[in-house]
């Protein structure tokens, strides 16, 4: 996991640099006009440090990160820290709900489908999960937002309200979002538990439980599903991945202040620092996530140790 980070901090520092343009133009055009010239662009880029070797520079900012401190906004001219606690909330609010609800409907339904192999429910569910992996969340998006918010007036399209502000708006306002964001993660987990179930209900222990009479759901329970989800919790660090992405987009489309949206705006005006707190913060969540669902191999299959 620690060596991933580094990688990933490496690779964002370096990339960002590659994006065309200058941030201290960028900065100077909003700020300072009328005293553009090139002294003055030399003054902000020592200010800020830009001047100096790329090597030096990362190796500040990685000290500055080990510290807590992500730096300072090239554009905003304030601490990075501050915009991360206002819009970090919003996306782990989206995120956790879209990855609880891609559980509670992607893996029932896939067990559903491999139990009535054959059946319509099958191919209701093999229908959905295609249509679901293929579908452009943004695309998607933009129809909901359409359908639900311009022609029926059912819900919000635009905007975020703190739970603990009003509840019911916030509850309103999420449900497309949350929607959007869970849809690639629930046609994920439809298609991979319908086959690991598949596999595993051919297995020699499943029709000995079957030949002692057990009942469906206990075979299907105790001895199929625990086995068989294997290979869906590691999946599961994909959907984690599969909704940060997603955010970048929804939190755009539905005007949510959130590190998906934030990332974008600083992409946008070059906000060096901005970028790669931003990135680096979504690689650790999803390195942590990716290291629990590793550990959680134990639980689940008791075969696996780890030496």
């Amino acid at each position: 996991m620690l060596i991933v980070l580094v990688i990933v901090s490496a690779i964002v520092f370096i990339l960002v640099r590659l994006l065309p343009g200058d941030p201290i133009l960028i900065y100077l055009t909003q700020q300072d006009v009328e005293s553009l010239s090139i002294e003055r662009v030399a003054q902000v880029r020592h200010e800020l440090g830009l001047d100096k070797p790329l090597v030096i520079q990362y190796v500040q900012w990685v000290g500055s990160l080990a510290r807590g401190d992500f730096g300072i906004s090239v554009i905003r001219q304030s601490p990075v820290t501050v915009d991360i606690k206002q819009r970090l909330p919003v996306t782990l609010h989206l995120g956790a709900m879209a990855f609880l609800v891609s559980i509670m409907i992607g893996i029932p339904a896939g067990v559903i489908a491999a139990v009535r192999r054959g059946g319509w429910l099958d191919q209701l569910v093999t229908t959905l999960g295609n249509m679901g992996v293929t579908i452009p969340s943004f695309w998607l998006a933009i129809f909901l937002i359409y359908i639900f918010g311009l022609r029926l007036g059912w819900l919000p399209i635009f905007g975020y309200t703190s739970p603990f502000r009003d509840f019911w708006l916030n509850a309103r306002q999420v449900i497309l979002p949350v929607f959007c964001l869970a849809i690639p993660p629930i046609a994920t987990d439809m298609r991979l538990t319908r086959s690991s179930m598949l596999e595993v209900m051919r297995q020699d222990y499943i029709r000995t439980a079957w030949a002692k009479g057990l009942r469906e759901r206990g075979v299907i329970i105790r001895h199929g599903l625990k086995n068989g989800l294997i290979p869906v919790i590691t999946m599961k660090g994909m959907s984690i991945i599969m909704i940060f992405g997603g955010s970048v987009f929804i939190e755009t489309v539905f005007s949510i202040p959130g590190m998906g949206r934030l990332l974008v705006e600083a992409v946008r005006s070059l906000d060096y620092g901005v970028v790669q707190a931003v990135i680096f913060i979504m690689a650790i969540i999803v390195s942590t996530v990716n290291l629990l669902i590793d550990i959680s191999w134990g639980w689940l299959d008791p075969r696996i140790r780890y030496g």
